[in-house]
């Protein structure tokens, strides 16, 4: 079984991600084929949109396949993840900047390097089942594939809650954050789809939408904008009050358990996207950290944790936000000169 379908049907390009029993996980070579699909459809008349979606009912993608990250950096090589990376940056920007419509169906988890691919699409479709998240501080990341992007533009201070905590939104969440456009039961899926296909009109997204649920980020909204405006992850930390309301109670609970150093990034990333709201910026910013995330940072002992030993007790470097220096961030996010992201093929 391929791990990517890629075809013509109608008017549309088809991209279906083939994992269903991975959840749909990421490769570096289902990257290198979506690319490759987009580069062939971008000046085909043929083909007036392009239709994205994933097997299965449990994700439409949870992120990237980061095993292969972990072996190939624990034995000193950092270069493969670095080159990964690279190639991945270079999609989500050519999805984010594509001529052409493209809608994604976002059911299930939707996390990571899924959101890479499925939230910067033009029509971004969400269900019941629909849950998006960017928990890369959990594994000693920064929310990257463009994340700090929608994180930036989020209302409010939204960014910095969903990016430090991680926190899962469901399709009410995720049409108010920003990283989705439409609900539609995904029991109208597969009609949309096969008019879509026929029609290559993407007004019939728009024809099915229906009302947007209730969003919890929404009602939370003047809580986590108190606390999260801080332009440092110290500030934010300390404008925590002593008697906190649900919002930031449940925003302690998971940034405890996140690595201090990605977190201190983070904060600062977001908020100098927010200066400068482009993919291309959001992902020259993210390259800098991830680059050296393998080597100089906490993303080794978060896999470890999350998917090798599955302890779920990773030894970060820094235990508390109060250990992380400045000296430190500013060390991850530095200019990388000759390595820095390239938007050109380089294989």
């Amino acid at each position: 079984m391929t791990d990517i379908i890629i075809r013509k049907v109608g008017k549309a390009g088809h991209i279906t991600l083939n994992r269903p029993k991975a959840l749909n996980a990421l490769t570096w070579d289902m990257c290198l084929n979506i690319e490759k699909a987009l580069d062939t459809w971008r000046d085909d008349p043929a083909v007036a949109i392009v239709i994205m979606d994933g097997a299965g009912d449990r994700a439409f993608c949870s992120g990237g396949d980061i095993a292969e990250m972990y072996a190939t950096a624990k034995q000193g090589d950092y270069d493969y993840g670095q080159r990964f990376w690279r190639d991945e940056y270079r999609l989500n920007a050519k999805i984010a900047e594509f001529p052409k419509p493209v809608i994604s169906f976002l059911q299930g988890f939707t996390m990571g390097g899924g959101v890479g691919v499925g939230c910067h699409a033009s029509h971004r479709i969400v269900c019941d089942s629909s849950r998006i998240a960017m928990p890369e501080c959990s594994i000693g990341l920064v929310p990257d594939v463009g994340g700090s992007l929608l994180l930036a533009r989020a209302p409010g201070y939204c960014g910095e809650f969903l990016g430090l905590t991680g926190d899962r939104m469901d399709a009410g969440d995720a049409i108010y954050a920003g990283f989705a456009d439409h609900f539609i039961p995904e029991s109208d899926w597969d009609t949309l789809k096969t008019t879509l296909a026929q029609t290559g009109d993407v007004e019939a997204v728009k024809t099915a939408a229906a009302p947007a649920p209730a969003s919890r980020l929404h009602t939370w909204q003047a809580e986590i904008d108190a606390v999260f405006c801080g332009t440092t992850l110290g500030e934010i930390y300390a404008a925590m009050p002593d008697l906190p309301g649900p919002a930031i109670t449940h925003a302690r609970k998971l940034m405890d358990r996140n690595a201090p150093l990605a977190m201190a990034v983070a904060t600062q990333i977001i908020k100098s996207v927010r200066l400068d709201p482009r993919i291309r910026t959001a992902l020259n910013h993210e390259f800098r950290y991830t680059y050296r995330s393998a080597e100089q940072g906490d993303f080794i002992e978060g896999i470890r944790a999350a998917i090798i030993d599955r302890d779920r007790n990773p030894q970060w470097q820094h235990k508390t936000w109060q250990d992380v220096p400045k000296t430190e961030t500013s060390r991850m996010t530095a200019p990388l000169g000759d390595n820095a992201l390239q938007w050109e093929e380089d294989r």
